[in-house]
């Protein structure tokens, strides 16, 4: 990065002490991972200098002869990868992939079902707040009291509100989505089944979690977190969409272009078809079997230490913590993680009794952690991190008598990290593993 370091060093030293902070700590954050220096050439590249408003052959503009071959292999590419006949690879990113489905289907006011925020959903499935639940009508279903998708109450819904699309994904649930009962429950009503995989698309791919395309009539997904690509998106449609409705290409198409998008980022789909190449490999099926496999330890190994576990556990790469029986807010601990140099996100828990802001739990993951060659020994070394960190922040903020409440102060929660010696402690452990496994970004 010569040319930058001359021409905005400010930029150039903060890219460079984000890099240093990457390299330092543990990338636990589900949602977030590590992508080739491929992957990062291709979206770096001069691809983002042209415009190519339009579709492949069908461009506004001129100069699209490698530009359209490009995009035609990324669809290809998601087309073989996941055994569907149809592929959009412009959606800039996971929400407008899904609002373009929305904008596809449905008239205003038309009803949509997703998974409620609070139980795991995401908010393009109709939160409160959010397009989704501004432009159309969201009835959200739930969990039951174990954590697991309610499908009897689901089904109950879907008969009384006649949704036009049923969306079947999640952000913060770590169990197999049992595809086969949404599916039946979306012909028993009519509608539309939308697979949003944006979490599990890696997993899919690899073949470790099941797959949508054979059950739900479209299917979205961001291109990074488990598929370790560029951040992007696709929508996907297979033959139980077209036998549904043939002219589905055509209306997603539509309401990419002109419907929300202009110019798509070459660049980005450039790298997204790296991605995709990189994930036919044997190479990404055995890490994406890794993912899982590291998941697992860490679900075991933080049980012996008495973490409450929403479901009881994890299918997938990540697992999310309830920590009420740790006096703990998801802000506090998430926050005295970090000092600790453990990257986790505070997040709700089904039937939540503190605001989202300061929800009671946490969600970790193990895509990052695994894309640096950490396996079984590894986990339990970072769930035993984790156990110190959380016993001491939680017997300091007892005898303090600090409770959920008063840590919602960011004052209250410095004190209690900052009076805690194992942070400091397992801030130099957490930096001579990392050291031990050194970011590598080289994949095939």
């Amino acid at each position: 990065m010569k040319h930058l370091e001359e021409t905005d060093p400010v930029i150039y030293d903060l890219i460079k002490k984000e890099e240093q902070r990457q390299k330092d700590t543990l990338m636990m954050i589900p949602s977030e991972n590590i992508a080739s220096r491929a992957v990062e050439e291709a979206v770096g590249s001069c691809l983002g200098n042209k415009y190519a408003e339009g579709y492949p052959k069908r461009r506004y503009y001129q100069g699209q002869k490698y530009i359209d071959e490009v995009e035609l292999i990324a669809q290809e590419r998601a087309k073989k990868l996941f055994s569907v006949e149809y592929a959009n690879v412009q959606p800039y990113s996971g929400s407008p992939a899904n609002l373009a489905v929305y904008f596809a289907l449905l008239k205003p006011e038309d009803t949509i079902m997703g998974l409620s925020l609070a139980a795991g959903g995401h908010l393009t499935h109709g939160a409160n707040m959010n397009a989704s639940s501004k432009f159309f009508h969201a009835v959200n279903y739930s969990v039951d009291k174990n954590g697991y998708i309610d499908f009897d109450s689901l089904e109950r819904l879907a008969v009384k509100h006649k949704p036009s699309i049923i969306v079947a994904g999640t952000t913060a649930y770590p169990r197999f989505l049992d595809w086969k009962r949404f599916s039946q429950i979306a012909d028993k009503v009519g509608a539309y089944l939308l697979a949003d995989i944006s979490h599990i698309a890696g997993l899919v791919a690899a073949g470790v979690y099941p797959s949508p395309v054979d059950f739900a009539h479209i299917i979205t997904t961001t291109t990074h977190k488990t598929l370790r690509g560029p951040r992007g998106a696709m929508i996907m449609v297979g033959k139980k969409g077209l036998d549904k409705d043939p002219d589905l290409p055509v209306k997603i198409d539509k309401a990419i272009i002109p419907g929300l998008q202009g110019g798509p980022h070459l660049n980005t789909i450039a790298g997204i078809a790296v991605a995709l190449k990189e994930a036919e490999s044997e190479t990404f099926k055995e890490y994406a079997k890794a993912v899982v496999e590291n998941a697992k330890v860490l679900e075991e190994e933080l049980k012996k230490y008495r973490f409450n576990l929403v479901t009881g556990g994890t299918d997938s790469h990540l697992l999310l913590i309830d920590l009420r029986n740790k006096g703990l807010l998801g802000n506090t601990a998430a926050e005295g993680l970090e000092s600790a140099n453990i990257i986790v996100n505070r997040n709700s828990v089904p039937n939540d009794p503190n605001p989202p802001f300061f929800p009671s739990g946490i969600r970790i993951g193990t895509p990052g952690i695994t894309s640096r060659g950490m396996g079984k020994d590894q986990m339990e070394k970072i769930a035993g991190f984790i156990h110190s960190v959380i016993s001491d922040l939680s017997q300091i903020a007892e005898s303090l008598s600090f409770d959920l409440v008063s840590q919602r102060k960011r004052f209250v929660r410095r004190q209690i990290i900052e009076k805690s010696d194992k942070v400091k402690i397992i801030r130099q452990k957490v930096l001579r593993l990392c050291k031990d496994f050194p970011i590598k970004r080289v994949y095939i």
